[in-house]
């Protein structure tokens, strides 16, 4: 019965523990990339608003679905586009290619500029992670977990439970003076 109530604080360490080897970003040293899909270029597979998380490899071959920044010079250089290789090499630059476009891409990207191969796609997951980076959401969702993992935790207050001390209400409570006595 004492492991079910440590069974929260354990469930919460597995979860964040998960997070940080698999779903970190890439932002705070993690493998992770999250990408919101915009576009047609790459349907039936990917639609506008689903969400790609991508993990980084050490070698992309032809028919990996890749994120990767359009390399400077190039026509829309700087944005993050997903889509598949469909020639070339990391060094020489890969060709790329929506799977809904017809030809291939106009840019080459290299092993430099690719951020990842594809590892899940979420379908219309990409919105809700716009909801999620609103700094008032986001604030309300950590302050939720606090409080959960605080309220389901037990703590130890000088060797006992805060919970088994009975506090007194402000009308329990009286001034103890200590009794008078008068000499005669």
């Amino acid at each position: 019965m004492k492991y079910l109530k440590r069974l929260p604080t354990v469930a919460m360490a597995v979860l964040l523990i998960v997070w940080f080897v698999l779903f970190r970003p890439i932002a705070l040293g993690g493998p992770a990339a999250y990408e919101i899909v915009s576009g047609k270029s790459m349907e039936p597979l990917l639609h506008t608003g689903d969400l790609v998380v991508s993990q980084s490899q050490a070698v992309y071959g032809v028919g990996d679905l890749i994120v990767f920044h359009v390399p400077n010079g190039q026509p829309g250089a700087g944005s993050t586009v997903v889509h598949r290789i469909v020639g070339g090499n990391g060094t020489a630059g890969f060709t790329t290619k929506g799977d809904n476009n017809p030809q291939a891409d106009p840019w080459h990207p290299k092993a430099p500029d690719v951020i990842g191969r594809s590892w899940i796609e979420l379908p219309g997951s990409g919105a809700w992670l716009l909801v999620l980076r609103r700094p008032l959401v986001l604030a309300a969702i950590l302050g939720g977990l606090v409080g959960f993992w605080i309220f389901t935790t037990d703590f130890k207050v000088g060797g006992r439970s805060p919970r088994k001390v009975r506090r007194l209400w402000p009308w329990e409570r009286r001034a103890t003076a200590p009794e008078e006595t008068i000499d005669s």
